[in-house]
């Protein structure tokens, strides 16, 4: 299509103004209404506002549905979507409340002739893509381990998460459902598909329902390992604790990429003790490096024909396999093979 996709917009509670205002950046691209159960978020957009789904799809027939609810509304807004023909959706991780709903959205999708995308966006801030870039070009030489540590900091207390996405108190899968995803879906994005998983979990704070810290380690062809250190009661050395949520390494034979709070990724070559800068100045506006606005604009990208989409419903199954089989590994105490799974 020469021009941009008209959108709408369901939701707009803390996240989506990240949505918002990545849509308002992207040349071509018109968006013309909100929808909140609390109109008045939606008023407050200043876009023509709606309390419920149906009215606004039916009035404003957009090319592109933009859901920013929580799992439990994704379902039956996906099946309105495809009620009144819209042509594309991009729903909010986590996908769905679970697996088999998340399978049935994706058929649902494939029948409607609907592209159906997942909003997981962490496989585009810009510091995971210059990684991606870096051992693609073998400045590593061969990956043989990836570690990242979630320390956001945000989790200690009786008020953990209120003030931001209270709902996160109340989760009764919260580290790897809501949090954790993201670093599985970024580890196969830089390493491929999983072949194997363990998991060590643990809740801290007596305040919230879920697990809060714990220990992923997950197997790849070939002996690659990574591992996820998450505990959203620790902090780490970074003026927003939130742009990366933590601190990664990436180890290989030639040398170890390692990234900082600040987004900054340096180099360190085999055998050397001083480092250099490999990326750094990552966009300040929006969340994570703007990677709400580089993930819209892909999918704006793919509708033209310009790119292939990644992290479509169908694709991003893998991701919710993953997800299983490691509260799976924690409830059982064992290694969960992943063979098989696509």
């Amino acid at each position: 299509m020469s021009a941009g996709p008209t959108v709408a917009c369901l939701g707009a509670g803390y996240f989506s103004q990240f949505h918002y205002d990545a849509w308002s950046r992207m040349p071509g691209v018109e968006v013309v209404a909100s929808c909140d159960r609390q109109i008045e978020r939606a008023q407050a957009t200043g876009l023509a506002a709606y309390a419920e789904l149906g009215e606004m799809l039916e009035r404003e027939r957009p090319d592109l549905l933009d859901i920013i609810v929580p799992p439990p509304a994704h379902a039956e807004s996906i099946r309105e979507a495809a009620r009144f023909g819209v042509r594309a959706v991009i729903c909010q991780k986590p996908f769905c409340t679970s697996l088999a709903e998340a399978r049935e959205m994706a058929d649902l999708a494939d029948v409607a002739g609907m592209t159906l995308v997942v909003h997981e966006n962490f496989r585009f801030q810009p510091w995971y893509r210059a990684i991606r870039a870096a051992i693609d070009g073998g400045k590593i030489g061969a990956v043989l381990q990836v570690t990242f540590r979630l320390r956001p900091g945000d989790g200690q207390g009786p008020r953990a998460y209120l003030d931001r996405q209270p709902y996160f108190q109340t989760m009764p899968r919260f580290l790897v459902h809501e949090t954790a995803v993201h670093w599985i879906d970024t580890f196969r994005y830089l390493l491929g598909p999983p072949t194997e998983v363990y998991a060590d979990l643990r809740k801290l704070n007596p305040a919230i329902l879920g697990e809060d810290a714990g220990y992923i380690v997950f197997g790849f062809e070939g002996g690659v390992r990574a591992l996820f250190d998450g505990n959203r009661l620790l902090d780490h050395a970074a003026g927003n604790p939130r742009r990366t949520m933590g601190e990664a390494l990436v180890e290989g034979m030639a040398g170890t990429m390692m990234l900082d709070g600040e987004g900054v990724v340096r180099l360190r070559r085999f055998g050397a003790v001083e480092d250099d800068c490999l990326f750094t100045n990552a966009p300040d506006r929006g969340f994570g490096g703007d990677c709400v606005f580089a993930l819209q604009q892909h999918v704006v990208q793919g509708l033209a024909g310009q790119c292939s989409i990644e992290n479509t419903a169908r694709d991003y199954l893998a991701v919710k396999i993953i997800e299983e089989a490691v509260y799976d590994s924690a409830r059982t105490g064992r290694l969960v093979s992943l063979a098989g799974s696509p």
